[in-house]
């Protein structure tokens, strides 16, 4: 019984009910969201907290994945040729070693002895764009020196220090090794484990989760080979761009734009820089303003064409949603973050998305269709 009841002249103390009752709405709707900004926050804080300390594994784990759907086709199609799980496996690794080896031994052979005559031109070309700043800009000789060797300094106080550097080439090689052993034992036997799973649920829980897995795995499959394709023909058309203006190191910088070709956006751009200024410090700004020229018709056909033709709609993410997914893979583990964190968004995507629309057909019952078992039978199929 509320104390102050009984004595005259004295309201009732409100309670929490009454006094969040008598707020406005607009003061309440702001609590609210605040409240579930202010908790989704920490969550999230949470989660990068555990990202930094677990970075080195959890890229080896998305790069295992990455790397088994892009080999899945071929060992579907090893085990269709009665090949045991295990050498299908392991001819497959071997597969994707030996391409990765034999480029570089090729890039290094066809461009070994070009080194010493690009150094040559690096600084011809070095000594030109100095003398044309200089000449049209309000620059003298002494402020550009000045800038040069503030921006040398700055390299210089910013270098890594050497046991800095020793520890994270030790961590990038264990994740490496990590990732090799992993990818043997995910193609050898990831059915089986992915079935293993789903023998664990019953019910609606074993069906949405059968549908979720096989959509996310089918998008990362083709999101692989698609990127894979793209960066591949990126490749050729500015690698034969820099070959007919005659820029040195065409190859290397063709293999350069084929790597940037896996960071979405970004990774373009930054490979396609590289050549422009190689083509500027070696032949001047005329084939500096043709590279960038080919670049920028080789990025809209394959931004405008290909890309559209190849991924068709396995992976709806938005640009700015890809800009700030590099950025934040890149601020948490480097270069290879931003490698995995596009296909890691466009999965989690996937899936969100077919759980949405699983529980929306629950719910408006409609038949939601029955999901494979096995999501590699998917990436069998698209493959």
């Amino acid at each position: 019984m509320d104390d102050d009841a009984g004595i005259p002249g004295r309201a009732p103390t409100a309670g929490p009910r009454q006094t969040w009752a008598g707020l406005p709405w607009p003061v309440r709707t702001a609590v609210t969201w605040s409240a579930c900004l202010l908790v989704v926050t920490a969550g999230l804080w949470l989660l990068g907290q555990i990202a930094v300390l677990l970075a080195p594994l959890a890229v080896a784990l998305a790069g295992t994945l990455f790397l088994a759907a892009l080999l899945d086709p071929v060992l579907v199609r090893l085990r269709r040729l009665r090949v045991p799980a295990g050498l299908a496996a392991l001819l497959s690794i071997l597969l994707l070693l030996g391409i990765l080896g034999g480029a570089g031994v090729l890039v290094w052979n066809l461009t070994a002895s070009q080194f010493g005559e690009l150094s040559q031109q690096l600084d011809e070309g070095l000594q030109r764009t100095r003398d044309f700043v200089t000449s049209s800009l309000p620059v003298t000789d002494q402020q550009l020196d000045r800038l040069v060797e503030q921006i040398r300094q700055g390299l210089s106080s910013g270098a890594p220090d050497p046991v800095a550097g020793a520890r994270k080439v030790a961590e990038v090689a264990g994740a490496v090794l990590l990732a090799l052993v992993l990818l043997f034992f995910l193609l050898k036997d990831g059915r089986s484990m992915w079935r293993w799973v789903l023998r664990r649920l019953t019910g609606p829980r074993r069906e949405l989760t059968a549908e979720a897995g096989r959509a996310g795995w089918r998008t990362l499959g083709a999101y692989s080979r698609g990127t894979m394709i793209i960066a591949a023909i990126d490749a050729i058309g500015i690698g034969l761009a820099l070959v007919v203006l005659r820029v040195p190191l065409a190859l290397p910088l063709a293999l350069i734009t084929f790597l940037g070709g896996f960071v979405p956006i970004i990774g373009a751009t930054v490979a396609g820089a590289v050549a422009v200024l190689v083509a500027l410090a070696a032949n001047g700004p005329t084939t500096a303003l043709l590279t960038l020229a080919a670049v920028i018709a080789v990025q809209q056909i394959e931004g405008n064409l290909l890309e559209p033709l190849v991924m068709r709609r396995q992976v709806q993410l938005h640009p700015a949603v890809i800009l700030v997914v590099v950025t934040a893979g890149t601020l948490v583990a480097g270069v290879a973050g931003a490698f995995v964190s596009v296909p890691i968004a466009a999965v989690l995507w996937r899936v969100l998305d077919t759980v949405q629309r699983h529980r929306a057909a629950e719910r408006n019952g409609t038949d939601v269709p029955v999901p494979t078992a096995d999501p590699g039978r998917a990436a069998e199929a698209a493959g």
